[in-house]
């Protein structure tokens, strides 16, 4: 093995983009190529000479493709040291030519289990085993092999080795390439094992791995003087902030992401057309009606004050008609999340006002598809995560009327809008609702009445004729009386203090009908 040996690059990858660019700019930069199926066909198309694997390591493909670089002449090439001399030796004794660069991305996993019907058989055909070797074979020996599994890097590698490649920054940027791979195949690892947990219905196994796309840089965190990226799931398919498409506005804030979040997943709950308007993850407008704009009315109407810089979430698409009931001259929206906005709506919600130019638009897609079971809620604490299976469906509550009245027409169905809209609201969780719409709401007091008055003030004489709906159970009496005297007429919470039946007593005192759930919705 001289000095003058001939460079090699093994380019073998699922994704094509660039990787006729990239053979381009390797045979000029006197490389030879190696590769294997597809990626070959399509070098050689486009009338780049290429030597196969197979021809490589004078071994042929075998067991329907699964072996084709598991050998010690890829693996070797490799991972040989270039300034060890037994290295050296060895190689020359078992004619290992070495392998100076790989281009690997790995097989489509993901795509493949998110398709519709797929068998177990298919899903294990494609996890990828060679590509995740030779990129840690590739990535482990950065020092003298570029490893490239990412095509956005393509150029700056070219650019490199046209440059001083044995240089401090060519150096740095072989670093920043090994990281990158050891990350994807983490994450591809991550993957597969997020579907053998599903399909053995262990969505919380012993051991913990998490998968993320590239991170989008945001421009600060909560606080300027934190970092900040957003990072998106691969291959989630879910309607939610992480797939939306940002149709026009200023970029999204680490704030505008949580919040617009809080606000999708409020609206999500329900089939009828929905609005909600959010500020630091809580609602403080949320309306439903037949008619669109009726509940986007009623959904502004709850806390005007509280509105102006809101955040808006609708599970409609927006028309004209409602984006004309949006863009209302006493409002500032810094964002507005929907399935869809067609042209005119995006016209008037963009011009009509100083502040449309830097409006946020996303549009989400179709919410009716159900929600993805396995995309676990996962929190930060110093030091760990605390990881939960998402807070999905009613399915495990029986309402049970629990006074001497029960529940009208009417306070039945506000009850039942109160108690989705609760559960997004931060505990201890009070909000008051009348004919559809959301007029009061007491988030994260310390106390459940202190929650209670809350809501009150927030309410003010609209609390007359309310409904109440409670996160979590009344361990006293005190918030039924408080209800009482701020006009509530119904209340609906989880039930299971030790102390229901003073809360009981005090309904019927009152003449308020109380329903218990049997289940409670916490949110911290």
């Amino acid at each position: 093995m001289g000095e003058t040996h001939v460079r090699s690059a093994l380019l073998s990858v699922t994704d094509k983009t660039g990787i006729v660019a990239l053979g381009v700019g390797l045979v000029e930069r006197d490389f030879r190529l190696l590769s294997t199926g597809g990626t070959a066909r399509v070098l050689r198309e486009a009338g780049l000479p290429v030597t196969d694997v197979a021809e490589f390591t004078g071994f042929p493909e075998m067991l329907d493709g699964r072996v084709k670089t598991l050998h010690p002449k890829v693996h070797g090439a490799l991972l040989g040291l270039r300034d060890d001399a037994e290295h050296r030796a060895a190689m020359d004794a078992h004619g290992i030519e070495t392998i100076d660069l790989v281009a690997v991305n790995l097989y489509a996993f993901r795509e493949t289990v998110a398709k519709p019907g797929v068998t177990d058989e298919d899903a294990i055909e494609n996890i990828d085993i060679g590509g995740p070797s030779m990129i840690r074979s590739a990535a482990k020996n950065h020092r003298s092999v570029w490893v490239v599994t990412d095509p956005r890097d393509y150029g700056d590698v070219l650019a490199a080795i046209s440059e001083d490649e044995g240089g401090a920054e060519a150096l740095l940027l072989r670093r920043r390439l090994a990281s990158k791979a050891y990350r994807t195949t983490a994450a591809y690892d991550a993957a597969i094992s997020t579907w053998f947990n599903g399909r053995l219905g262990e969505p919380l196994p012993d051991t913990l791995t998490l998968e993320a796309g590239s991170g989008t840089a945001l421009r600060y965190g909560e606080n300027p003087k934190q970092a900040a990226s957003f990072y998106v799931r691969p291959g989630f398919t879910e309607a939610s902030i992480a797939t939306a498409k940002q149709l026009s506005g200023k970029a999204l804030s680490y704030n505008n992401i949580m919040d617009a979040d809080a606000a999708l997943e409020l609206v999500k709950e329900f089939e009828h057309p929905t609005a909600a308007v959010i500020k630091h993850t809580n609602p403080c407008g949320c309306g439903t009606a037949d008619d669109p704009i009726v509940a986007v009315q009623r959904a502004m109407a709850g806390d005007p004050q509280s509105a102006f810089g809101g955040i808006v979430a609708l599970n409609v698409p927006v028309h004209a008609a409602l984006a004309d009931a949006i863009a209302q001259p006493d409002r500032f929206l810094e964002l507005v999340v929907a399935p869809s906005f067609d042209d005119d709506a995006l016209d008037i919600l963009t011009t009509r006002f100083k502040w449309g130019k830097n409006v946020r638009l996303l549009a989400c897609g179709d919410l009716s598809g159900s929600a993805d079971t396995s995309d676990l809620a996962v929190r930060k604490v110093t030091g760990g995560y605390l990881v939960q299976q998402r807070d999905l469906g009613y399915d495990d509550e029986e309402r049970q009327v629990v006074t001497a009245r029960a529940p009208s027409t009417a306070e039945h169905s506000d009850l039942e809008f109160a108690w989705r809209v609760c559960k997004h609201v931060k505990s201890n969780a009070i909000v008051l609702v009348k004919d559809g719409t959301l007029v009061g709401v007491g988030a994260g007091q310390m106390s459940r009445v202190d929650s209670v008055f809350m809501s009150a003030h927030k309410a003010g004489e609209r609390g007359a004729g309310t409904v109440m709906a409670s996160d979590a159970f009344f361990p006293f009496r005190d918030s039924i009386d408080t209800a009482h005297a701020m006009g509530v007429t119904a209340v609906i919470q989880p039930g299971g203090s030790i102390k229901d039946g003073q809360s009981i007593e005090a309904a019927d005192e009152h003449g308020l009908a109380m329903v218990f759930t049997g289940a409670r919705h916490f949110r911290h």
